[in-house]
């Protein structure tokens, strides 16, 4: 456990220090979604089920004037080695996913899964554009697209920070060790992963591994004072009060609908978009705030005094 900590520990603030910096005021409008895990549509692709609250959620954003996070493993890599399957599969999403990128609103990090983004030779040949068969030409995606480990989202009046990376970075196996794991996803727990059975090395279904992972960046916080929203346990999380301010922003591969975390007029909120029926019946997508609003600068450690666990 204490190496484990001291490798995550080591590995956050190397992505702290490394990180994109984005800066950000009061109007700003942020809306962070991970662990996506888009596949290609074959039953172990567990993105497929919520694919249509997806986008509708992904419109709302898009006309609303919100940029785009995500934060790592929106595509499923490590299950399925070429891209183009998955692009195929998720053509609505990635036309979507443009419509930001154009618009200079779209940014993205890598996960475990979707570890291969960090690569610059990978991102170009399958993410700068892609060859359409049916016309016959090659169509841009996302042309200089430059995927990060992590980004710092700095106020600009107040320098409060933000620390956004995917969770990953100190998870032995999914961290140091991710080519071992995933060949043995690729090749052995895809297959049962589609009739219903997790991989043990994921922190999913771990409700240890999770607490673990939580306890780790609660620590760092508590050293460095800086706010952190993450994914990777798939477990939404939005601090009580007097709590460390660590932050997920849960999956969109749950059953009950997606998690997201919204920035929006200095404030942060923990939502959900799932599907429920009216009156008469009908099927309708919804959005529902799970906890928050609270100001952003409630969660500075470095100029608010007080006491946090």
């Amino acid at each position: 456990m204490i190496a484990e900590k001291k490798l995550a520990e080591k590995r956050l603030t190397e992505a702290y220090k490394n990180a994109k910096i984005e800066y950000f005021d009061n109007n700003s409008k942020y809306i962070f979604f991970s662990d996506c895990h888009r596949g290609d549509g074959t039953p172990s692709d567990e993105f497929a089920k919520n694919q249509n609250i997806f986008l509708f959620a992904l419109e709302f954003y898009l006309n609303n004037g919100y940029t785009y996070v995500e934060v790592g493993d929106g595509d499923e890599l490590w299950e399925h080695s070429n891209f183009k399957h998955i692009r195929l599969a998720h053509d609505e999403v990635y036309a979507l996913l443009k419509k930001f990128f154009d618009s200079d609103r779209l940014i993205m990090l890598y996960g475990n899964h979707n570890v291969h983004l960090k690569y610059s030779n990978y991102v170009e040949k399958n993410y700068y554009k892609f060859y359409d068969e049916y016309n016959e030409e090659e169509i841009e995606l996302f042309p200089g697209i430059t995927p990060y480990e992590a980004v710092v989202f700095k106020h600009k009046n107040t320098g409060q920070e933000i620390l956004t990376v995917h969770g990953h970075q100190g998870d032995r196996m999914n961290d140091n060790l991710w080519r071992f794991n995933m060949l043995t996803v690729r090749y052995f727990w895809k297959f049962l992963h589609s009739i219903g059975f997790i991989n043990p090395a994921s922190p999913v279904k771990s409700s240890e591994r999770i607490h673990k992972i939580e306890r780790i960046y609660s620590h760092w916080i508590k050293m460095n004072k800086i706010m952190i929203i993450c994914g990777h346990t798939h477990r939404p999380h939005f601090p009580k009060v007097k709590e460390l301010p660590y932050f997920n922003d849960g999956s969109c591969v749950r059953a009950s609908g997606i998690q997201g975390i919204e920035i929006v007029d200095g404030k942060i909120m923990l939502i959900e978009w799932r599907i429920r029926t009216d009156s008469e019946g009908i099927l309708h997508i919804k959005r529902k705030i799970l906890r928050g609003p609270e100001k952003i600068e409630k969660f500075d450690l470095r100029n608010n005094k007080t006491s946090m666990k």
